[in-house]
Parts: C-alpha cells; sequence; structure tokens
C-alpha cells in the first residue's frame, strides 16, 4: 500500500535502518507473496549492514501465533524492537534501549517498555488524530511502570457506561501516587526483553498484542512481570491502521514532521527524485502541468503525471503515471499510480486506487474509495463512504482481522479493518492487475458505477454506516459533529469522567469535576476544549478548515453550548496563547516573538468575536486568568502584550481604560497587571484627553467661525 508514492513498509525499514538496527525479520502471512517479491527486488536486499529476513506462515491467525513461531524458530537471542510494517518514525531508540536495559539488569521482571506520545483525543468523538480510541492509561509517576491500559470505547462496555475509573486496590496499595492519563497515544513501538516469547510460548490464550498479553500481565499478580512505558516529545512516530490515520500520517510527512524521512529525500538510488517548490508543493520529475492548472496546498504530484487545462488541485496526493483532463478539482485526495481522471471530474476526500478510471463529469464524494482498476461511468455521482472493488464482496471476514491489522488500541475491531478490506482484498488479484477474461460479458449494476462503469458497490452493513465517519480521509462532518455536540449536553451527567482521580472499590465518588479550575463549569471546559480543538484543525491545515469554517463550528459550538461572543474570544485567544507557548521558547522575550506571530496571524478570527467593548474586556480578564493559572510564562510581557493587542486593532483604547478603570476598586492582588501597564495605560489617557481638547478647540473654531460668517 502506497504513501506518499512509496510503498508504506518502506518508511518503517528506512526508520529501522537510520537509527542502528541491523537485523530485522519480517514476518508476513497475509498477502505474503507479494511482500517478499517486493522485498527481493527492493534495494534492501543489497544492503551489507542492514539484513532484512522475511519469515511467512500461512497457518498463523494472529500476532500471538506469529511470536510463538518466532520463539520456535528461535531466531531471536536478546532484546528486540517489536513494531508493525506500518509505522512511519524518526524516533532515536538509543535512550528507550538504554532505559530498558538498565531496568533489565535491576529487574528481571521487566519484560516490556511501551513506546507512548502526548495526543489529544477530542472530547465529542473520544478519539485522537488518528482515529484511534481515547486511550485511559494508569502510569506509576516515580518508575514509569504501566499499570492500567484500556480503551475508553472497552471501557465503557465493560464498566455499563460509567464514567469513574475504578482501579484494584492492589494498583494503588503500597504507592505515593498513580497518574491517570487520557491524552496519551501508544506508538505500538514495543522495546522487547526474549522473555516475551516464552509467556506466548506458554500461554495460548495470548493471541492479540494489547487485548491479551498487555492487559493479561497487568491482571496477572501471581508472575509478576511488568510493563514499563517511554514517552517521547518532539520526536515523531505514528502507526497507520485506518484511513484517518493514513490521511493524518500523509500530511505529517508532507508538512515534514516526519524528518529526515521526507518525500524529496529518496529512500533508495532508484527513486525519481522529487523537488519541493514554494507553498508546500512536492514535483517529481516528467511532471505535465497546463500553465492554467492551479497547484494549491500541500500536494505532491508524482513522476511522469499529466495534468490538462484549468484543473484544480489541492492538499492531494497524486501518484505515478496518472492522467488528469481539463476542468478537473480535486480536494483531499489520495490517487494512486496509473489513475486516468476524465475533463470535468470532481473528486473531494476519496481514495483512488492504481489503475482505476473517473469518467467525464463523474464525482466523488468525501469518503469514497475505489479500488484496483475500477471504473466510474460518465456523469455518475458515487455517494459519500462508497467502497466500490472489481471482487465481489465477501460473505465472510478476510483473514486479516485476525492478524490484528487494525488492533487500535484494544485489539481487532470491524470499524477499523473495514476500510482496508476493499483494498487489501484485491491486492490478491494478480498485484491489481485486472482479468479481462473474466470479465467478458459481466454485467455490472449502472446504479452503483453508473452505465459503461465496472466495480461491485460492498455494502457497510447497518452497523458499520454510522460509524464510516470515524476512520475516513474525509473531515468529519460538520452536522455529525454538532449530533455528537447535542448528544453530549444531554448525556453529560451520565459520561463525565474525572481524568487524574483514583477510585478503589468501595470508596465514594470523588468530587471533583472533569474542569481543571473548581470555579469553572464542566460545560465551559467542554466548550473551551471544542474551540481549541477547531482552532487546532485549521492550524494544522487539515483539508476542508479553513478559517471561514473554523468560525462555522464556534458558531454552532456557541448555540450548543449556549455560550455568548465574548466566551468564543476568551476561548479563541486561549488557544492562540497556547500555540505560542508549545513553540521553542528559551525566555521571555522569545515567547513574546512566539505570541506576536501567532497573534498577527489569527488577529482576523479573534477580531470575529469582539462584537463590543464589553467583549474586549472580558478578553483582557481571560488574559489575567491565563497568566495566574495555565499560563504563567506571560506574566512578565503582559503589558508589552497589551500594547500589541492594541497595535493590531484587537483591543481598542476604550475597552483597555474601561478594563483598568474597574480594577481601581479591587484588592490590590487584582491589580498586578494593571500596575504592570500602568505607563502603557497612562499614555493611553493623556492620548485620550489630548483627543478630546483637539475636538473641543475643532468645535470652538467652527462656532466662532459662523458668528464672524
Amino acid at each position: 500500500m502506497p504513501l506518499i508514492n512509496v510503498p508504506m513498509i518502506d518508511y518503517t525499514l528506512e526508520w529501522l535502518a537510520s537509527v542502528g538496527v541491523e537485523e530485522v525479520y519480517i514476518f508476513c502471512c497475509a498477502h505474503a507473496k507479494q511482500v517478499t517479491s517486493y522485498l527481493e527486488r527492493s534495494h534492501w536486499k543489497s544492503q551489507t549492514n542492514f539484513i532484512v529476513t522475511a519469515i511467512e506462515s500461512n497457518d498463523c491467525v494472529s500476532a500471538g501465533d506469529a511470536l510463538r513461531l518466532i520463539d520456535q524458530r528461535n531466531v531471536i537471542r536478546g532484546d528486540f524492537v517489536l513494531v508493525s510494517g506500518d509505522t512511519v518514525s524518526n524516533m532515536s531508540l538509543r535512550q528507550v534501549l538504554q532505559e530498558h536495559k538498565e531496568r533489565r539488569r535491576k529487574d528481571k521482571l521487566s519484560v516490556m517498555t511501551m513506546v507512548v506520545k502526548h495526543t489529544k483525543p477530542s472530547s465529542v468523538t473520544h478519539q485522537n488524530l488518528l482515529g484511534n480510541d481515547e486511550l485511559l492509561l494508569g502510569v506509576d509517576p516515580e518508575t514509569k511502570q504501566l499499570l492500567y491500559y484500556e480503551d475508553k470505547k472497552d471501557y465503557g462496555k465493560t464498566h455499563q457506561g460509567s464514567g469513574n475509573i475504578i482501579l484494584d486496590q492492589s494498583i494503588v496499595t503500597d504507592r505515593s501516587a498513580v497518574q491517570l492519563y487520557n491524552n496519551r497515544q501508544d506508538c505500538f513501538i514495543d522495546i522487547c526483553s526474549p522473555e516475551l516469547l516464552l509467556l506466548f510460548t506458554d500461554n495460548f490464550d495470548y493471541q492479540q498484542l494489547r487485548r491479551d498479553f498487555v492487559k493479561g500481565l497487568l491482571s496477572d499478580e501471581v508472575m509478576g512481570y511488568k510493563i514499563f512505558t517511554y514517552e517521547i516529545h518532539s520526536e515523531y512516530a505514528a502507526r497507520i491502521d485506518n484511513f484517518r490515520s493514513y490521511d493524518a500520517v500523509s500530511k505529517d510527512i508532507l508538512h515534514r514532521w516526519t524528518h529526515p524521512i521526507v518525500p524529496d529525500i529518496p529512500f533508495s538510488r532508484n527513486s525519481p527524485p522529487i523537488r519541493l517548490e514554494s507553498q508546500g508543493i512536492y514535483k517529481a520529475a516528467g511532471v505535465m502541468q497546463s500553465h492554467s492548472a492551479i497547484i494549491c496546498g500541500t500536494t505532491i504530484l508524482g513522476e511522469g503525471t499529466s495534468i490538462g487545462d484549468c484543473c484544480n488541485i489541492t492538499d492531494s496526493v497524486i501518484g505515478q503515471g496518472c492522467i488528469i483532463g481539463c476542468n478537473v478539482h480535486i480536494q483531499g485526495c489520495y490517487i494512486w499510480n496509473n489513475v486516468t481522471i476524465h475533463d470535468n471530474a470532481k473528486l473531494r476526500y476519496a481514495t483512488v486506487c492504481d489503475g482505476a478510471v473517473v469518467k467525464e463529469g463523474a464525482v466523488l464524494e468525501p469518503g469514497v474509495i475505489l479500488s484496483f482498476n475500477v471504473v466510474i461511468g460518465q456523469n455518475f455521482t458515487v455517494p459519500m463512504y462508497s467502497k466500490i472493488s472489481l471482487t465481489p464482496q465477501p460473505t465472510e471476514e478476510d483473514s486479516d482481522e485476525e492478524l490484528e491489522y487494525a488492533e487500535g488500541a484494544g485489539g481487532v475491531t470491524e470499524s477499523l479493518t473495514k476500510p482496508f478490506s476493499v483494498v487489501e482484498n484485491e491486492i490478491n488479484c494478480q498485484n491489481g492487475k485486472r482479468d479481462e477474461e473474466s470479465m467478458d460479458g459481466q454485467s455490472w449494476n449502472v446504479l452503483e458505477v453508473g452505465v459503461t462503469g465496472t466495480g461491485y458497490k460492498w455494502s457497510l452493513g447497518e452497523n458499520n454506516q454510522e460509524e464510516e465517519w470515524r476512520h475516513s480521509v474525509s473531515p468529519i462532518p460538520y452536522e455529525k459533529i454538532q449530533e455528537l455536540i447535542l448528544k453530549k449536553r444531554f448525556d453529560f451527567d451520565e459520561t463525565t469522567l474525572d481524568i487524574g482521580t483514583v477510585q478503589t472499590p468501595g470508596e465514594s465518588k470523588p468530587d471533583s469535576e472533569i474542569a481543571d479550575d473548581e470555579s469553572e463549569k464542566p460545560e465551559t471546559a467542554y466548550f473551551n476544549k471544542e474551540v481549541e480543538e477547531t482552532f487546532r484543525r485549521a492550524v494544522l491545515e487539515v483539508p476542508g478548515v479553513e478559517q471561514h469554517h473554523v468560525i462555522i463550528e464556534v458558531n454552532g459550538l456557541r448555540l450548543a453550548y449556549n455560550m455568548s461572543f465574548s466566551d468564543c474570544a476568551g476561548a479563541l485567544f486561549h488557544a492562540i496563547l497556547n500555540l505560542a507557548l508549545e513553540a521553542p521558547h528559551a525566555g521571555p522575550s522569545e515567547l513574546f516573538i512566539n505570541a506576536l506571530n501567532v497573534i498577527t496571524k489569527w488577529r482576523d478570527l479573534l477580531k470575529h468575536y469582539l462584537k463590543s467593548e464589553d467583549d474586549e474586556v472580558e478578553v483582557l480578564l481571560k488574559f489575567e486568568e491565563i497568566c495566574l493559572e495555565t499560563g504563567k510564562e506571560f506574566a512578565p510581557i503582559f503589558s508589552k502584550m497589551l500594547e500589541v493587542l492594541y497595535d493590531k486593532d484587537i483591543l481598542t483604547e476604550e475597552a483597555i481604560l474601561s478594563w483598568a478603570s474597574e480594577k481601581q476598586e479591587a484588592d490590590e492582588s487584582d491589580k498586578v497587571f494593571v500596575k504592570q501597564s500602568e505607563l502603557f495605560i497612562q499614555w493611553l489617557q493623556e492620548a485620550s484627553e489630548e483627543e478630546e481638547d483637539d475636538k473641543e478647540e475643532e468645535e470652538e473654531e467652527e462656532g466662532g467661525g459662523g458668528e464672524a460668517a
């Protein structure tokens, strides 16, 4: 499966080679012939200091079976790195390996170190940007030992929707603290001791790595084996196990978060040269583009692709040898190799596999997947989330599901595997080459692919159709977000989850709310989080999310949560300052520069919600609150920031003076920032008085002139 026009497994192998791994065993079950054939003809075969060995098996149906077979073959004798072939990373393994080995020397029961990183799951969908369910982790803050592992979806099933985390008494016994996280992402990169293989061999109940093995060890008090965590910060690591993660990781590669593994650095000598042009456009050799075609956003054009007149291609990946006609509109799509798109076609957030044909005037709506060599007829519209394949939909589940291809945070789930299955199923068909003889005389349903179209439409099923939006390259529809927000409001009292508190059996429920500030209502905390997540999508340049889309979504949130314009402005201002805080800075002066840059960029968005002087005063009060609580680094530069907000016409002179006036009767402790800004406020007052004096003089002169006349 290609990722930015490169076989996905190459990203994993390139990373492992770059961090000093010398020997790799690739376990192949599903599509083993395709994998081994590619490895045989790839440049990895000729590497002298990087040996890649494929292990094939047709009998294994789970990761547990695979690890048992590896143990039987006795090919691993020391600590090893366990990853899936869909992992993209640039992290160094030196530190995590060192920590794992030191821990092993002190405690032989330490069998695994899991790599995790910070993430921001949506409080509406309870998923992170990779489409994985929100993960609940319990960790000993001193030793980093993993004590609890559960994704929220599974937790809700096993605890009848309970909103509190219930930990076994043994977890908190003899520990000074247990830190609970719902904002960590499992990178599925594990440093393992050889004892791990023995544990799988001795226990045939261990089939899935996370759901069976990890949870099994955490609940086993007799053997005492331990799992630890290692958190990465500035480095990148992600696994692609659904189309949403496929989209997210693709965007990260194009935005160069995975450097040095980026499109314009070739993986092998046979890779076509790619140059990075202005505004994030990548072009391979031999691209033929009409002068009237518009290419914008972060887009890559593959080798030998031709683009006709008046085309508009935005935020898309175009493969090699594609033929794109005239007046074609493509937005947020993944077009693989040798695809033909005829004149006047429109494609939005779709995935089109090798050799497919989209005929003149056809429309692919968001979430559509066309498998290998499918043909969509002229002027036919393929509805949202449709999956079209030349292979009829199988009646039984593909064995790929059992092999944990879509294990996600908690094991194999249908919703993760289904999006890939239409593509994976047809890889077996001569590597995607159409068998013309078998198609002679075939009658295709014109209601599914149009007249002259070829392909079968796969049914999503009653249970999966509603969930399809969760794992698509298409952004979540605005209507779905609204629906979830409204549902959450009605279910709020029952679904509140307190992260950071520990409840053991027999104890009463904690009194704390989900909000960090006791004075902040839970609904306000949810609203602020949703506004920030909406803003972040625009910051990350998620396809289809521009500034006006942010305004539409924030307006929807305002109505759903019954908030005011000043609440929207305050939440956006907080999100903007968080962006400045996250950028690298060595002190207040560099933080000020960061803040100046982000405020300048997002000024119009913030200004949209400042409808009155009162709204502006509320933003100032919010800024004070931030400086005293979540953003204390801004406290020393409050007055300089105030001047910026004034210079950028975000806050008016009247609002600043009104804020200062309101503080006159306040306690001394509440006047800290007024006093810090005293010189600037005095300058505003004097300027205001001068303007009034000048205005009075002008009026007097005009009056005097009238009498003389």
